[in-house]
């Protein structure tokens, strides 16, 4: 193809050449508009946006409350620190393992120096935690028990012999005779008492929080189980979900298993199947099927 043959095709008329500025014309003025020009849409005030725009203000003051905000902590006793209350109050994995471990035994810290001998947690957090330590009566009245105890006196042996009663026929006054026993504690022993429908055990007092080991020794000096207390049984066999679940005992979680053992396995037959499903020891699942009908 030569350069004339190209050059034909570029050949047009006076109309045409016309024609061509004139849309290279309105192409540049449709460029400027669209550069120059704002085409969107008009917004349409409408009274409730108007509100919630006044609102505005307050919402962002209301958000920032919210990022200041901090934990306000109350007192608590430092032998119940769970997993996540030692994490939120800035003890390490080891520090809390060490309290749980020394808890397994059975054991309590009376003290915030004893805490920190147990936990090993640097001074400047115990100096933070501390402040916050609520310890029972029973602890800090400590020395006074102890001269208490050298004396020859006391409330039960005003005749030189301890006269043994019923735990299920005490009233608040008898309890309240054992030292380290106050109004609070002598009102929630009663109240397990009503919640079992009376005690089957002395062991029970174990359970049962804010009793130190003293106490209970005292507790098992005046006190016994002359005979079982007159109470219903929870037919385990065939009470429901709802229904084990008012016992003390039985959480939900352990009566959702004790419904499906049953379902799976037949009906128990002794305190050794509780064992199976539980995770108790035979001396608390004695206990407990003394309140069940197998």
């Amino acid at each position: 193809m030569t350069f004339k043959t190209i050059s034909s095709y570029f050949n047009f008329s006076r109309s045409q050449r016309t024609g061509i500025f004139f849309l290279f014309g309105i192409i540049v003025v449709l460029q400027l508009a669209y550069f120059f020009v704002d085409f969107s849409p008009l917004s349409k005030s409408s009274p409730e946006k108007e509100k919630w725009l006044s609102l505005q203000s307050e919402i962002d003051s209301l958000k920032q409350v919210k990022f200041d905000y901090v934990p306000k902590i109350y007192p608590f006793n430092p032998n119940f620190i769970s997993d996540f209350k030692g994490y939120k109050l800035g003890m390490s994995v080891q520090e809390i393992d060490r309290l749980l471990a020394f808890r397994k035994e059975n054991k309590y810290v009376n003290s915030p120096k004893e805490f920190q001998e147990v936990t090993k947690i640097s001074d400047s957090l115990l100096n933070a935690m501390s402040p916050f330590f609520k310890f029972p009566d029973w602890v800090n009245n400590k020395k006074e028990f102890k001269d208490y105890k050298k004396s020859p006196y006391t409330a039960f042996a005003k005749k030189g012999k301890i006269v043994v009663i019923d735990i299920n026929q005490a009233t608040q006054e008898d309890l309240i005779k054992i030292y380290g026993i106050g109004e609070a504690i002598s009102l929630r022993i009663l109240k397990e008492k009503e919640s079992f429908g009376g005690f089957v055990s002395m062991e029970q007092m174990k359970d049962i929080w804010g009793l130190s080991p003293e106490v209970i020794e005292n507790l098992n000096s005046h006190f016994k189980i002359s005979v079982l207390p007159n109470f219903k049984k929870i037919d385990i066999n065939n009470a429901s979900i709802k229904e084990l679940s008012q016992f003390p005992y039985f959480k939900y979680p352990i009566s959702k298993k004790i419904v499906t053992y049953r379902s799976m396995n037949g009906d128990f037959k002794n305190a050794e199947d509780l064992t199976k499903i539980i995770g108790l020891s035979s001396e608390k699942a004695n206990i407990i099927a003394l309140y069940l009908k197998f």
